[in-house]
């Protein structure tokens, strides 16, 4: 019989370009269709007699405390108002509204009655021509909800199949098609075999080699050097586990209550010592109580369309409202407490061991030390997370880089002299100052 190379290593030839074939049509043909552009319809025209963009200025100006343009607030709801009233009634209850009640109008009565009795704030400085244009905006109809994402990727979708043929038509097309390729090569395969096999053709058997376990077995050097590596490498990552016990850097629990820094602090620039009073005074920074929330939630219990985002809806932030409300016993329908109230559960995410002593108002008040030092950019942060590791390594750092903050801060004046001139500088840090010292954090 003759003998032949083997014939195998043309196959898997084959089988390489009809792989790499395969993975550039789908690289090729796999794109998603573009979502059809949605237009936005056009806006409803302004009620007559006034201007409503201007309005909507001040409306949000001098009315949006207590007023809501389709939900009962502090005050009722004001769209469609000038269907109810008079304009000249308008005119004299927005001008002074208690007037208006002490005159006995029986329709400022109504109206004061209906809404207990909250006494409304008098605007003598809008003009007749102001309240035209507040009125123009609240007689704008109601936008419609915007088209969710998904829907519109579906219409964008359908409109492609029904323009053309689909990708998934496509993809179908080339997996047939590299599927018979498949078969053919097997088939030729087979039939090469019978032929050489005719043809008393043998082919070369392929030749065993040592097994590559084998050989490493067998090379007494490299074992040696691969058991040292090995050993070495397990006690750096065992090292590196234990030094991680206890340290929580980046813990971001899920809360009952989604509260979302990056609208409180960052959007609307609230500072963190409103909430957080206690930070200012007090070991502890404290969790706020709710009625810390209130003073701002009594009057919005809904955010705006602009503050929704690709991952959390309007809808979800309003939910989140009214957990806060039945968490308080709210009724934001009759803008009353129910006095039926529910513990919020929070999940602490800050959490030093027992035998760390830390003082926020030590560091707030005394130091200066602002809050996302410790905390990161809280004001970006859609759910509070722990920025710092919060290890012993992490503070003393911090002491041995912080200067001490001398301007009006007479108790550190003469130890501070003193200690300047022995160490050489102008400034102290809070390590020179004592900052170090085991029983300045430890008891």
């Amino acid at each position: 019989m003759k003998k032949v190379g083997n014939h195998n290593s043309m196959s898997r030839k084959l089988y390489l370009g009809l792989a790499l074939t395969l993975i550039f049509s789908l690289t090729s043909f796999a794109q998603d269709a573009a979502p059809a552009a949605v237009d936005a319809s056009a806006a409803p025209a302004a009620a007559t007699g006034g201007d409503a963009v201007k309005g909507k200025e001040l409306f949000n100006a001098n009315c949006a405390a207590c007023h809501k343009l389709d939900a009962k607030s502090t005050g009722p709801a004001l769209r469609g108002v000038s269907g109810k009233y008079e304009m000249s009634w308008i005119y004299k209850w927005v001008s002074n509204s208690s007037d208006l009640i002490k005159s006995g109008d029986a329709q400022a009565v109504k109206v004061f009655d209906e809404n207990n009795k909250a006494v409304m704030t008098a605007f003598p400085q809008l003009s007749t021509g102001d309240i035209d244009n507040i009125i123009a905006y609240t007689s704008e109809p109601k936008a419609e909800a915007p088209v969710v994402a998904g829907a519109v990727a579906a219409a964008g979708t359908a409109g492609t199949e029904s323009g053309g043929i689909s990708n998934n038509v496509i993809l179908g097309a080339l997996a047939l098609v590299m599927a018979m390729l498949v078969v053919m090569l097997f088939l030729v395969n087979n039939v090469l075999r019978k032929v050489a096999k005719s043809n008393g053709i043998e082919v070369a058997p392929k030749e065993a080699t040592l097994p590559i376990w084998k050989a490493f077995a067998r090379n007494q050097f490299l074992v040696l050097v691969t058991s040292i590596f090995l050993l070495l490498s397990g006690a750096y990552f065992v090292y590196g586990f234990l030094m991680q016990v206890g340290v929580d850097q980046d813990y971001a629990p899920i809360q009952p209550i989604h509260y979302s820094h990056k609208i409180h602090a960052g959007d609307n620039e609230i500072n963190c010592k409103y909430c957080h009073s206690a930070a200012r005074v007090s070991k502890n920074a404290g969790i706020p109580s709710l009625n810390v929330c209130m003073n701002c939630h009594k009057n919005i219990s809904e955010v705006a369309e602009t503050t929704a985002t690709p991952e959390y809806s309007k809808a979800f932030y309003d939910e989140q409202i009214q957990k806060l409300y039945t968490a308080v016993g709210w009724d934001k329908t009759t803008q009353s407490y129910t006095g039926k109230t529910q513990p919020v559960k929070w999940v602490r995410i800050h959490n030093l061991p027992d035998f760390v002593y830390f003082n926020h108002s030590q560091h707030v008040t005394v130091a200066g030390i602002e809050c996302q030092t410790c905390h990161g950019p809280v004001q970006e942060y859609e759910i509070q997370k722990q920025f710092a590791p919060l290890t012993m390594g992490w503070c003393v750092d911090c002491h041995r880089k912080t200067d001490v903050k001398m301007e009006g801060n007479e108790y550190y004046a003469k130890i501070h002299e003193q200690l300047s001139k022995k160490y050489g500088v102008d400034k102290l840090t809070a390590a020179q100052m004592g900052g170090l010292e085991c029983g300045k954090c430890h008891y």
